[in-house]
């Protein structure tokens, strides 16, 4: 029956919460704040880790591009049938792809090439090979849009075709055959997918050229062996495997985390000082609350679990305030200038909206980080004050 919750004191320290609205009100506020500061960074680190992961899983195994005075530039289709011939290597595609950067809207596109019979090196790109006739759209010159690449058109007034500007000057007219979905946004968002010999034409890339060769690796093991084998039979070339992109893909993570880190040491550092300053002391007129308290027949544990009660109820309640607050703010407002940070600001991209994650780590994280201690600021003082005589208190 003692460990039963007696309904008495949480009523009185209701009572004593709206007694004090201000002082309440502020750190209902400031507890409100930092939760929701901290707990929206976790998320927004959270969906951009799983993009950025989901992603990079779907990257070739390793890239080859030829390299010139320091540039990319194209490499010769014949390249593949000599980096068929090395042992250990499954297939090896030549890709025709570029980046066109549509002026109008401000926003680059990554528009690639696949052919109806040729082995797709992603997933996605399978699917859009089952999913629409590849030939047709190559006899009627159209294309396949990503998600974000469908929305920036429309708003361009661009709704059944695109025209392409060539490097001549020229316009190339492209139909819109239709819209397709990826695992992840950052991999389908900004992607138009067409024939190659409509890219060959908007980019005056040559029918013996590519822009680069993917290799496949039967054994993931043997790909530092094939790197090296490829760099010696093409030295001028860049080799880059799926492990390099991870790296850099993590490099960019951490740095910008760094800013995060930045963010979520200040906000503990402001909640800190709150706490610290809590548990410094009571004010008088708390002091003087419980020795009147105790005057009247309260024992310590009494007054120990009414401030329990106090802290408790404040404290959880701006924590889920704030959790809610930030479930809004990021997944369905799609945090707006704290995403920013990780995304950047230009506006040389489509659309992006973070994915839902829901993380139970970081919610027991962020209640670990902020309840206890508020209720152990708020208690250890109280206890120190309550085992003094009533009457010392009170004077």
């Amino acid at each position: 029956m003692k460990n039963k919750i007696n309904i008495y004191l949480v009523e009185y320290a209701i009572n004593a919460i709206l007694r004090q609205k201000s002082k309440s009100f502020f750190i209902v506020f400031v507890f409100t704040l930092l939760t929701f500061l901290l707990t929206s960074v976790f998320f927004i680190t959270n969906s951009i880790r799983y993009e950025l992961d989901s992603t990079v899983d779907t990257l070739p195994q390793i890239i080859v591009q030829k390299i010139k005075a320091g540039r990319h530039y194209d490499i010769d289709v014949d390249a593949v049938d000599n980096i068929l011939e090395i042992a250990g290597v499954s297939d090896a595609v030549a890709r025709v792809w570029g980046y066109y950067y549509f002026e109008n809207a401000g926003v680059n596109f990554s528009v690639v090439g696949i052919e109806q019979y040729e082995n797709q090196y992603k997933n996605s790109f399978e699917k859009i090979a089952s999913k629409f006739d590849l030939s047709e759209i190559d006899a009627k010159v159209s294309m396949v849009v990503g998600q974000g690449v469908k929305a920036t058109m429309h708003d361009s007034y661009y709704k059944e075709y695109f025209n392409f500007i060539k490097p001549d000057g020229t316009l190339k007219r492209v139909n819109i055959a239709g819209v397709f979905e990826a695992d992840t946004q950052l991999e389908s968002n900004d992607v138009i997918v067409m024939s190659k010999d409509t890219i060959r034409e908007i980019f005056e890339i040559d029918e013996s050229k590519a822009t680069d060769i993917v290799v496949k690796v039967a054994n993931p093991e043997e790909i530092p062996m094939i790197v090296s084998k490829i760099k010696l039979i093409y030295p001028d070339t860049r080799i880059i495997s799926s492990e390099d992109l991870k790296v850099s893909y993590q490099n960019i993570f951490d740095y910008k985390s760094g800013i995060f880190l930045a963010l979520f040491i200040i906000s503990l550092f402001t909640f800190f000082i709150i706490i610290y300053d809590k548990s410094s002391g009571l004010s008088s007129e708390e002091k003087r609350e419980i020795g009147i308290l105790k005057a009247i027949g309260w024992r310590v544990d009494d007054v120990l679990k009414e401030k329990f009660y106090e802290s408790f109820i404040i404290s959880f309640f701006a924590y889920t305030l704030g959790v809610g607050l930030s479930f809004a703010y990021v997944y369905i407002f799609q945090a707006p200038i704290l995403q920013n940070i990780f995304v950047g600001y230009s506006q040389l991209k489509t659309s992006f909206e973070l994915p839902f994650i829901f993380d139970l780590q970081t919610l027991f994280l962020v209640f670990f980080l902020s309840v206890p201690i508020y209720i152990a600021a708020t208690i250890i003082p109280s206890w120190k004050v309550a085992t003094l005589e009533a009457d010392e208190v009170i004077r």
